[in-house]
């Protein structure tokens, strides 16, 4: 078993796009689900209109990266205003149907062969990253150390995403602690007793979906600077994995979602180079792979048990928690 190659992929991986876009994804839904009480799970939808918007912006409209990054926030925008206006007003179970549903009918929406001039239906887009790697200001070559060695590209593309990530966590920062993030953790633990202070708990409600909706779709553009963008990615499993990050960090934290994405990613390529590794080597009785999705069986399972014993997560408070009284 080479656990040289299976260490170096794994602390690779912590510090991948994926990893940073969902850091950001992560960070909206804490601001959907850990300071407002919102029950979100259409992560995916916000996702995929980012990258969408991004590709399709630059491929089919010829506007320029910075621009396209513009009309994918607009879309997420859109989008939390025509799935809030009609459900923010409901319970909080039938907000997260809703929200899945929503969800899937963009996944489909991109998938189907009605847009696919726009969209080039289930083979996805590519060949949109000329613009993004041109604004590139590292002299080209190979920087690092050890297994974070990548290309100027790569690097660009990290300290981009990771620039996005410091404005949001700060942003978050400010909002949480000014009156409307007050208003928005009350409304969290008591909406009638905000109500009955006077404040529109909707028109905050709403505020809250646009922002965290903002920050999945710019999660959903860092996952796809540096590869294409494929309707089957935007599942409604991508949602939940996003939520195990959060729930891993601390849903009613800052930081928590940052350190939520880095443990979950790290897992996830650790165990995809060991577990097909002790397949191989006969340590354990199934196929390469079946090993392969073991870890989703043994990632769910850690998830239980931290919900279960750490519902508020690493770097969470339990008081914080409103499932937790």
């Amino acid at each position: 078993m080479n656990w040289g190659s299976i260490l170096n992929n794994t602390a690779a991986f912590m510090l991948s796009p994926e990893t940073i876009g969902f850091m950001l994804a992560a960070l909206g839904l804490a601001i959907h689900f850990g300071y407002a009480g919102l029950l979100n799970f259409g992560m995916a939808g916000f996702m995929a209109i980012g990258a969408y918007g991004y590709a399709i912006s630059i491929l089919s409209f010829g506007l320029p990266w910075w621009l396209a990054i513009g009309v994918s926030i607009v879309g997420a925008i859109i989008f939390a205003l025509i799935m809030g206006i009609p459900t923010l007003r409901l319970r909080a179970d039938y907000l997260a149907i809703v929200t899945i549903a929503a969800a899937e009918i963009v996944r489909l929406l991109f998938q189907t062969r009605l847009f696919e001039k726009w969209t080039n239906s289930a083979d996805g887009l590519g060949g949109y990253h000329a613009g993004f790697r041109g604004a590139n200001p590292l002299p080209p070559g190979n920087y690092g150390f050890g297994p974070w060695t990548y290309s100027a590209d790569n690097w660009w593309i990290r300290i981009f995403g990771l620039a996005l990530v410091a404005v949001a966590i700060l942003l978050v920062w400010l909002l949480m602690r000014s009156p409307w993030g007050r208003v928005l953790k009350g409304i969290r633990e008591d909406e009638d007793a905000v109500r009955s202070l006077g404040k529109n708990v909707f028109l905050y409600k709403m505020q809250a979906l646009i922002l965290g909706g903002i920050l999945g779709a710019l999660g959903g553009v860092v996952i796809a600077l540096p590869s294409a963008v494929i309707p089957q990615y935007y599942l409604p499993s991508l949602t939940f994995f996003v939520w195990t990050a959060l729930l891993l960090g601390g849903a009613a934290t800052l930081f928590g979602p940052v350190l939520g994405s880095i443990i979950y990613w790290g897992l996830m390529a650790f165990l995809s180079g060991l577990l097909p590794a002790m397949a191989a080597e006969g340590w354990i009785p199934i196929s390469t792979s079946q090993a392969g999705y073991l870890r989703y069986i043994m990632v769910g399972v850690a998830l239980m048990l931290l919900v279960a014993f750490r519902p508020q997560g690493i770097l969470g408070n339990k008081k914080e928690m409103t499932f937790v009284k």
